[in-house]
């Protein structure tokens, strides 16, 4: 039976009869047979195979091997007498699956930029960096949903195609039909649905219906953002995790977001350990010990006017001015974290006017219950609020903000029908995974990354 490299190095004894499958790294011929390195992205590591001359297919096949050809292997596994490995297997039959031409084949064994892997993104997965990036993304998937449902939410599957904005940024993708049988440029658009509608930049607004329905809710999903920056924090695709809680404060909505942050470090530091090290000694030096520090320190608190003051007293030229009513950028948030608290922080009551019309007004009516947790080298990687649930107050705030309240019926209603307090957050998962790998660039934490002028595969 088939085994993958990853549960053959914990499980496989020595002297057991092994079949793997997988991709050469390398191949190495020394005095009548071949060290083969495999991989089969299971894991970091590969399993060295040892390939005597004396296989029948070792001159036609085996000695033409290169890098990125797929193959089979059967054999025993015995123990290694070279460093770095503990076991080896020595091949009884080799079956070439698939031939990489080394001419072409463009992954060779040595460094690749980050930039040129982009540029054939349906290869780079195969790369040490790019296959760590995916097995501790899909780790971290799975530990949101674990969080999640050992805490009694329910997942809701929110829209993907919706006509509110919930941002009211604008920066929506809109969507039209073309006629059957027109080409793209002689086609007449036409509102499919009957109304404007376009890609989601938040699944918050139908979450929180679900959330009036259930409880406490959480949806984990793709948005789009049609804004036309080419910075190392922006995509135009990506997912983000929306818990949403009813019968919640902000102090709970904090309390969950920081625990769930925690989680996550540790379930990935725990499960993803070998990849989780290939970043710290080459992604980012000392990335562990900064996931440590916010594993292990209590996360510190302050207002958004009590950040501005430690703004202004700073002793540093921003490159962005501060004042108060202004949004912080990220070098803002990066000196509050790293230069002056020294570990993560949470940033509650922005001013109203920055802030989105959802969230909740504060009796001082200047400022929103709203929070962002930051942490160092990132800067903010959560954000959320405590929602308005006063009818009247959130119409007010609609109408300030030029939404045409009739299209948001059907969201004001819940606060007709039985409103209670509630309040969420949201998480991008890009940026979880960037803070998490160290990674300088967001581009290199998503398979096929979408940003204006570039869409792969």
């Amino acid at each position: 039976m088939q085994i993958r490299i990853k549960n053959l190095l914990k499980q496989s004894p020595v002297g057991s009869c092994v079949q793997v499958a997988g991709w050469i790294r390398t191949r190495r011929d020394t005095g009548g047979f071949s060290f083969l390195e495999v991989n089969d992205g299971s894991c970091l590591a590969n399993i060295q195979v040892i390939a005597q001359g004396s296989l029948a297919n070792y001159e036609t096949e085996i000695k033409r091997l290169s890098a990125g050809c797929s193959v089979r292997v059967e054999g025993m596994l015995q123990t290694s007498p070279a460093k770095g490995q503990d076991v080896e297997i020595l091949a009884s039959g080799l079956t070439v699956v698939g031939w990489a031409d080394p001419e072409h084949y463009p992954l060779q064994k040595k460094r690749h930029s980050f930039e040129f892997l982009r540029e054939i993104s349906h290869l780079r997965p195969r790369t040490n960096a790019l296959g760590a990036v995916a097995r501790v993304r899909s780790r971290l998937s799975y530990a949101i949903h674990t969080f999640f449902q050992e805490r009694g939410f329910s997942q809701v599957h929110t829209p993907i195609i919706t006509t509110s904005d919930c941002e009211g940024a604008g920066e929506m993708f809109q969507l039209t039909a073309m006629a059957a049988g027109d080409g793209p440029r002689g086609a007449e658009a036409r509102e499919f649905f009957g109304r404007r509608a376009g890609l989601t930049v938040s699944g918050q607004l139908q979450a929180e219906v679900y959330a009036m329905a259930l409880g406490d809710v959480y949806t984990f999903g793709p948005t789009f953002r049609a804004e036309n920056s080419n910075t190392s924090r922006h995509l135009a695709e990506f997912w983000m995790i929306e818990p949403e809680m009813a019968f919640c404060d902000l102090a709970r909505n904090m309390r969950v977001a920081e625990e769930l942050l925690t989680y996550l470090l540790d379930d990935v530091m725990t499960h993803c350990a070998e990849d989780m090290d290939l970043f710290d000694r080459f992604i980012e030096k000392g990335l562990l010990t900064r996931l440590r520090g916010v594993m292990e320190n209590e996360f510190a608190r302050i207002t958004y006017t009590e950040a501005v003051d430690r703004l202004l007293q700073a002793k540093k030229t921003f490159q962005y001015p501060v004042q108060w009513g202004i949004d912080l950028q990220s070098e803002h948030e990066r000196y509050l974290t790293e230069e002056v608290f020294g570990r993560p922080l949470i940033v509650t009551d922005y001013p109203a006017a920055i802030k989105p019309f959802y969230m909740r007004v504060n009796d001082d009516v200047r400022t929103v219950a709203a929070m962002d947790i930051l942490v160092p080298g990132i800067g903010e990687i959560i954000g959320g609020s405590q929602r308005e649930e006063r009818l009247e107050v959130l119409t007010a705030r609609m109408e300030a903000a030029g939404i045409n309240c009739e299209d948001y019926g059907w969201y004001l209603d819940l606060r007709r029908y039985g409103t209670v307090p509630h309040a969420g957050f949201g998480l991008g998962f890009e940026r979880l995974i960037q803070f998490v790998s160290g990674m300088a660039n967001i581009r290199e934490v998503i398979p096929f990354p979408r940003t204006p002028g570039f869409a792969p595969c």
